[in-house]
C-alpha cells in the first residue's frame, strides 16, 4: 500500500524520515563541537595562546617574597646605612632624627619646620625635640618668618655646619657601598625610578 499522492513506500518514507534525522542530529552535533571549540579559545585560559601575569594586588606576600617586595628591600637598606653611621653620629652625640635634619639644612638652609619634618621623614613632635636639642647645643637657630609670625624657619649655625661636615665622609662612605659593582648607567636609572615611585605616593609636592 502506498499513501494518496505518493509514488513512494512507507518504508521508503521512513528510511527518508530516519535520513534527515541523523542528518540533523549530525549537524546539530558538528555545530555544537564548532560552539565548543570557540568558547575554549576565547575562555579565560587561553587569551590568545600567551600567558597572563597575576598582578601585584592578586598576590599575597607570601607568593611575592620579601625579596621580591620593594618596602621591605627600602626598610632593609636604610636600616644597614643607618647602622654603618651609627658610631660616628654617637660620638658627635647626635640622634637619627638630629643628623636627617643636619643634612638637609646643609642642602636647603633657612627652611619651615613643617617642611624640614618632610624632607628629615620625621615626625614633627620628634623633629620638635630634636631640634630643641640642636638649639640648647648651638647647632641650629629658629627664627621666625618674615611674612608668617605663626611659622618658624631653622638655619644652620656655623658649629652645626662643622658639625654635619665631620659626619659627612662617614655618610659618603655608607652611600658608596650601597652601589659597588653599580655601573654608573645603573645607579641612575635607579635614582630615576626611585624619584618616580616617590612622586606616585608622595603627599606633598616637594
Amino acid at each position: 500500500l502506498r499513501p494518496a499522492g505518493s509514488s513512494r513506500g512507507y518504508g521508503q518514507c521512513e528510511a527518508d524520515k530516519g535520513s534527515l534525522s541523523h542528518q540533523r542530529i549530525a549537524s546539530f552535533g558538528i555545530r555544537s563541537w564548532q560552539r565548543v571549540r570557540l568558547s575554549r579559545r576565547k575562555g579565560p585560559g587561553r587569551m590568545n595562546d600567551k600567558k597572563s601575569t597575576p598582578s601585584p594586588a592578586s598576590q599575597r606576600l607570601a607568593e611575592m617574597g620579601l625579596e621580591n617586595f620593594a618596602p621591605y628591600l627600602m626598610n632593609r637598606i636604610m636600616g644597614r646605612y643607618n647602622a654603618a653611621v651609627q658610631s660616628e653620629m654617637a660620638a658627635l652625640g647626635l640622634t637619627t632624627p638630629q643628623m636627617r635634619s643636619l643634612a638637609v639644612l646643609s642642602v636647603i638652609d633657612g627652611i619651615l619646620i613643617r617642611e624640614l619634618a618632610v624632607y628629615a621623614v620625621v615626625q614633627q613632635s620628634t623633629l620638635s625635640r630634636a631640634l630643641d636639642a640642636l638649639a640648647r647645643d648651638g647647632l641650629i637657630r629658629r627664627e621666625a618668618d618674615a611674612f608668617d609670625s605663626r611659622a618658624t624657619r631653622v638655619f644652620l649655625t656655623d658649629a652645626g655646619r662643622e658639625t654635619y661636615e665631620r659626619l659627612w665622609p662617614h655618610m659618603a662612605e655608607a652611600y658608596g657601598a650601597m652601589f659597588k659593582g653599580i655601573d654608573e648607567a645603573e645607579k641612575t636609572a635607579f635614582i630615576a625610578t626611585l624619584r618616580t615611585i616617590m612622586r606616585n605616593i608622595r603627599k606633598n609636592n616637594f
